[in-house]
């Protein structure tokens, strides 16, 4: 059974069709991109799979449990974690803090325990940041998490994102577009990262991607949008070959 199961998903805005019979199956443990040109539909997607927008027909199964048109939180809790692209830390904190934030759905204990500080409280706490620096270690940023997030360099606060998202301890990891603005050093080292946290956290992750060459060295399966639409999917390599996807690049 696939992890996530998407059929015939479609949102429009003003009338304006922006997603239409999106299908889409991921097996668990994949590494799988949503690829197609600037506006092309996959941040929507994005924003139905995880509560954002509601969808006006289709259906979402993670799991086996419908999630189509739950809230945000819900989605979260169910298993479903996300990053963005453009970045979106809370950079008045540091951080250790912001991945501790990401953790908070897993705490152990009531308003009334923390307010008192009675002893499961500290427990709690403490556990907390030791799996926070754990997850910052993996990412090479254990030496910065006193550090307001704000104060990272780009490229490790796109890092930072991405602990944070894992921090929550989901299922399926969406990013969107994790490596723009990258330098190429940057790109790679990420990508590796991202290798890193699919074999090590039995993680399945779906990467929103334009760059053919990026995704073309990093996922093994592929859904190309264009318009809203799903052009081709398949196996990557499959996919590149396909002329459709490289009109819908570079044009007639």
């Amino acid at each position: 059974m696939a992890l996530l199961e998407v059929k015939d998903l479609g949102i429009s805005f003003g009338g304006l069709q922006a997603v239409s019979e999106f299908n889409i199956s991921i097996k668990k443990g994949q590494l799988y991109g949503l690829i197609g040109p600037n506006g092309a539909g996959k941040t929507t997607v994005f924003n139905m799979l995880t509560g954002v927008y509601t969808p006006d027909c289709g259906s979402i199964v993670l799991d086996g449990v419908p999630i189509t048109g739950k809230k945000t939180t819900y989605i979260n809790q169910a298993g479903i974690a996300r990053t963005f692209q453009n970045i979106r830390l809370f950079n008045d904190q540091t951080v250790l803090d912001n991945v501790k934030i990401g953790l908070h759905n897993q705490i152990k204990y009531n308003t009334f325990t923390s307010i008192v500080r009675l002893p499961k409280y500290f427990k709690s706490e403490k556990q907390m940041k030791e799996k926070a620096m754990e997850l910052l270690k993996v990412f090479d940023l254990d030496k910065e998490a006193d550090l307001l997030a704000s104060n990272l360099p780009y490229g490790k606060q796109r890092k930072l994102e991405i602990a944070r998202a894992l921090a929550t301890n989901p299922k399926l990891l969406l990013l969107d577009e994790p490596a723009a603005g990258m330098n190429p050093n940057e790109t790679a080292e990420l990508m590796d990262t991202i290798r890193f946290v699919r074999d090590n956290f039995d993680m399945t992750i779906l990467l929103i991607e334009h760059d053919m060459k990026l995704v073309s060295g990093i996922c093994e399966e592929l859904t190309v949008l264009n318009f809203g639409k799903v052009l081709c999917q398949g196996y990557t390599k499959e996919v590149l070959e396909d002329t459709e996807v490289i009109k819908a690049y570079i044009g007639d």
